[in-house]
């Protein structure tokens, strides 16, 4: 029994993959498939080579699954956490980023901010918030009529 590598790849991959098959069968010239990938003919030529030597495998991109290598490290996700647990559990991440910049001098990016507090069960983005009930208003007898509601104690009708 073959083993079968599965390997997964971007739209982007498989577009690559048919055009450069078709190079490599020499239905289509390495200067044509440049042009309609939107690349340079030696780099062409250097995928050409990958996929004759690895197949599919050697188009999709190696750094798939990895952490990137602008990460901050985890003591800073942790401590930046732990803080917003304990002080900032009621504030989004705007103002949760501000005060721990202002009050503890962890600098860190909004954006970054809330992608770890989603992760950590404290903030919940606006589209995955339960909707609230807006319970239906009874029709009047009369067209157009509406219970005139006034809270203060001048009697203006």
């Amino acid at each position: 029994m073959a083993w079968v590598e599965t390997v997964t790849m971007s739209r982007k991959e498989l577009d690559r993959l048919e055009v450069l098959g078709r190079v490599l069968e020499r239905r289509l010239t390495q200067r044509r498939a440049a042009e309609q990938l939107g690349l340079t003919e030696r780099q062409v030529r250097r995928l050409c080579r990958a996929l004759a030597q690895h197949g599919a495998a050697g188009l999709a991109s190696r750094k798939r699954g990895r952490a990137s290598n602008r990460r901050l490290p985890a003591a800073v996700r942790d401590g930046a956490l732990t803080l917003v647990r304990s002080r900032y559990a009621d504030f989004g991440p705007t103002l949760a980023g501000e005060k721990l910049a202002e009050q503890h001098g962890v600098v860190v990016s909004t954006e970054t901010l809330r992608q770890w507090m989603i992760a950590g069960g404290l903030w919940v983005p606006r589209a995955q918030r339960p909707c609230g009930v807006h319970p239906p208003r009874h029709r009047r007898a009369c067209f157009g009529e509406l219970v005139q509601i006034d809270g203060c104690e001048h009697a203006w009708f």
